[in-house]
């Protein structure tokens, strides 16, 4: 068996569908297949959650355009599937619903109801498009197969539970073709939880480590893993090869092809992951695989939005440790990964995504016991394999605040000057 994972970019539109279906019908079976949220559905669905909490504008109004995006995606297809269109609005009453009848006090709750949405929309429609082309397609809810904790928009698995769910929906047959939704997971009490941005790649993962699949494939809009973002620098090269240590790196770095969870699940049964473009599904693309290899170029990687935090002691107690413990307790806490980490004797320097909500409410924590200045707006740049022309490279106008370096890597927050 092997499981199969498509991005939001490559099931954005209804050709990007029948492109889809192409592939699949070139594959073996069985096969589990994992799609994400069209195209940029995820962003808009937290225009929504943001427009509520926010008070501004009509996050109903909001709601209705992206069904109507995913309703003009069915008319493109020219499906004519009654019950998945009746299972559409339904679940858009659904979420309206409960837009209008829940107060707003738990952001992170209402953010998985809502923004779940695009996950469940995606995949009813893919299958349905997948049914009318003459697969025997069966759709599973996910939020029913993989359990999860209550740590709502950076939800934990529950490994045993998940498991024996998801080896009796997905394990036992010999053939056939299954499509779910990634990046949603679900509690006991019928709330939907979500794995954190990005999670359909981990959810692919997991449902592979569990029913001991023989490889994952990732389709995405470039063609492998390279050693930069193209967007960002424009003689990036793809990396035809890398192992488990190298793409776990790359991916706590900010490399945007693998989520960080992906790997661990992965490297536990040695599973092969191959990242690949939908855009030539004839293209070897790169493989992920245990066995350790030597990269003999340097690998740049890039996190934007990034806010750099400053925290002091008051009383010269840092050269304790116990400060320090608590201080990445409250990241934790508060659902913010520290990216990168530098302490001093009276202070500490953590970079951080700034995802504004939740970042806020942890300074204004902070500073009831230290004092706190930080720079927003700055760019944390890793350079795997660095040299000093690679550093000049990407950093030659560009004020550097902080720097790490190992033997092998070295981290920058920069700001533009």
């Amino acid at each position: 068996m092997k499981v199969f994972k498509f991005g939001g970019a490559s099931v954005k539109d209804a050709a990007a569908i029948r492109n889809l279906a192409d592939i699949i019908s070139k594959s073996d079976l069985p096969l589990i297949i994992v799609v994400s949220a069209f195209g940029k559905t995820t962003n808009a669905l937290e225009e929504v959650v943001n427009s509520k909490y926010e008070g501004q504008g009509n996050p109903s109004l909001l709601l209705k355009k992206i069904l109507d995006y995913h309703l003009s995606v069915i008319d493109g297809l020219g499906l004519k599937d009654d019950e998945m269109i009746r299972l559409l609005h339904g679940t858009y009453n659904k979420v309206n619903d409960y837009l209008l009848n829940n107060d707003a006090v738990d952001y992170d709750r209402e953010y998985d109801q809502v923004v779940s949405a695009g996950e469940l929309w995606s995949s009813r429609i893919i299958a349905s498009w997948l049914i009318k082309e003459g697969h025997k397609c069966k759709w599973v809810d996910i939020r029913k197969v993989m359990i999860t904790d209550r740590r709502f928009r950076d939800a934990n698995i529950l490994w045993s539970e998940s498991e024996a769910r998801v080896k009796s929906v997905f394990g036992d047959a010999e053939t056939g073709l299954f499509l779910t939704q990634g990046f949603i997971g679900g509690v006991e009490d019928d709330l939907t939880t979500t794995l954190g941005r990005e999670g359909s790649d981990y959810t692919a993962a997991v449902i592979a480590n569990m029913v001991n699949a023989s490889e994952v494939q990732v389709w995405k809009d470039v063609p492998g893993v390279l050693n930069a973002d193209p967007k960002w620098l424009d003689d990036a090269v793809v990396l035809e090869y890398l192992d488990y240590k190298e793409a776990v790196e790359m991916s706590f770095s900010g490399a945007k092809v693998i989520h960080p969870k992906t790997i661990k699940p992965l490297h536990n049964k040695g599973i092969p992951m191959i990242v690949r473009s939908f855009l030539d599904s004839g293209s070897r693309g790169t493989l992920i695989i245990g066995e350790p290899g030597e990269i003999n170029l340097p690998v740049f990687i890039r996190k934007q939005d990034q806010i750099l935090i400053s925290i002091l002691s008051r009383d010269f107690s840092f050269a304790i440790g116990d400060n320090i413990s608590r201080i990445l307790s409250l990241f934790y806490d508060y659902g913010i990964k520290a990216n990168m980490v530098q302490a001093s004797a009276v202070s500490v320097a953590i970079c951080a995504d700034d995802d504004g909500r939740r970042i806020r409410k942890l300074i204004s924590e902070l500073e009831k016991d230290y004092r706190v200045v930080y720079n927003t707006g700055v760019e944390m740049l890793t350079i795997r394999q660095y040299t000093p022309e690679a550093i000049k490279k990407v950093c030659g106008n560009r004020e550097m605040l902080v720097e790490q370096k190992t033997r092998r890597t070295v981290q920058i927050v920069v700001k533009m000057i």
